[in-house]
């Protein structure tokens, strides 16, 4: 990682045109987040974002392409990058030190994480995902919104197809019709119908939380096996078998990734069973318990999944294809880069493990 030296770049650019766009995927990542975003003094850091590296640490990215790589600066550099003074700590280099304890960037965690340390956001910022990236995710939410849609409106409606046809009677210029349908939504969760769009708000965003992190977790599995499948050649090499260093690392790499991803698992498995509890009888207190349990799971879930991503993205950058970079190659990138934090995945899970399935009464 690049430390002092790393300039930013003195030209004034049109944050607002060449930006935008960059801003928004930030929100989408898992490891990358826009300090954009922060209500920060220094000009220069508004154009730089707060990114997880394969070594697991928190760095500045002030720039980034195929060509010159990644110039990436320490928070502790700060100071000396922008020459404030020395008899006082900066406003920025405080926030600056909070955002980089953070095990995950995607906004779910951000949400939690950024409210515990007390790290405001700007007032025009929503932490929410990008339309495409919702769009994306249609598939996941669909299992999840379904049931409430045939909990409520059963079979007959056919005018209700999907979650978004439930929050568009807001809108719906029919104002007899719409509220006779909210009532029964009311009636149906046990609540008033004043309640209803704020239940609304919060059933869409838990369970499109869980449909970003499963959906991150699918893109990721193809190279987390191809990852795991090249063990063999590494154990099988004459020269490497015979370095017991090296036979170590490859073990308590493999064993961490494959402990994580089971744990990920597990706890979808534990999810969805809640849910489908949930929905044998629906209400607006069984929904509240099960958003409760999720959301606890926010940073764990979210901080392994960033650190998984990681290291698989940097895998796949050297060795696209199975076939390129031989054993030796491969087994000097696990020992200089792979084995580098991954620990702190390993040391998430088991600070908070999964507990007992939520037990929801039927009635």
């Amino acid at each position: 990682m690049a430390k002092k030296g790393v300039r930013f770049p003195e030209k004034e650019r049109d944050y607002e045109a060449e930006d935008r766009q960059r801003v928004q995927e930030d929100m989408d990542s898992l490891f990358a987040v826009p300090l954009a975003i922060l209500p920060l003094e220094t000009k220069g850091l508004k154009r730089a974002r707060m990114v997880k590296n394969v070594k697991l640490q928190s760095a500045i990215e002030v720039f980034s392409d195929r060509e010159t790589g990644s110039g990436q600066l320490d928070v502790e550099d700060l100071p000396a990058e922008f020459d404030w003074p020395e008899d006082k700590t900066h406003p920025d280099l405080i926030i600056m030190r909070k955002l980089a304890v953070l095990q995950s960037y995607d906004i779910y965690s951000l949400r939690i994480t950024l409210r515990e340390h007390g790290i405001p956001v700007n007032e025009d910022v929503a932490l929410k995902l990008s339309d495409e990236k919702q769009a994306e995710l249609a598939g996941y939410m669909r299992s999840f919104t379904m049931p409430l849609i045939m909990q409520i409106y059963g079979t007959d409606d056919m005018s209700i197809k999907s979650f978004s046809d439930v929050v568009g009677l807001f809108k719906d210029p029919d104002v007899r019709k719409a509220r006779e349908k909210l009532q029964q939504m009311a009636e149906k969760l046990d609540i008033d119908i004043m309640e209803v769009p704020k239940f609304l708000e919060d059933y869409g965003d838990i369970f499109l939380s869980l449909s970003y992190y499963r959906n991150s977790m699918d893109n990721i599995m193809p190279i987390v096996n191809e990852f795991l499948d090249s063990m063999e050649g590494i154990r099988s090499n004459w020269q490497l078998r015979n370095d017991p260093a090296l036979m170590k690392t490859c073990t308590m790499v493999e064993n961490t990734i494959n402990e994580t991803c089971a744990s990920i698992s597990g706890r979808f498995e534990t999810f969805n069973k809640a849910s489908k509890n949930m929905w044998k009888n629906l209400n607006a207190e069984r929904f509240r318990q099960v958003k409760g349990m999720i959301e606890s799971y926010h940073t764990v879930i979210g901080g392994i999944l960033c650190g998984l991503t990681v290291k698989m993205i940097h895998w796949k950058r050297l060795f696209p294809d199975p076939d390129l970079g031989g054993p030796v190659r491969r087994s000097e990138f696990i020992m200089s880069e792979m084995k580098q934090g991954i620990d702190r995945m390993r040391d998430l899970e088991r600070a908070q493990p999964m507990g007992a399935v939520l037990n929801i009464d039927e009635d």
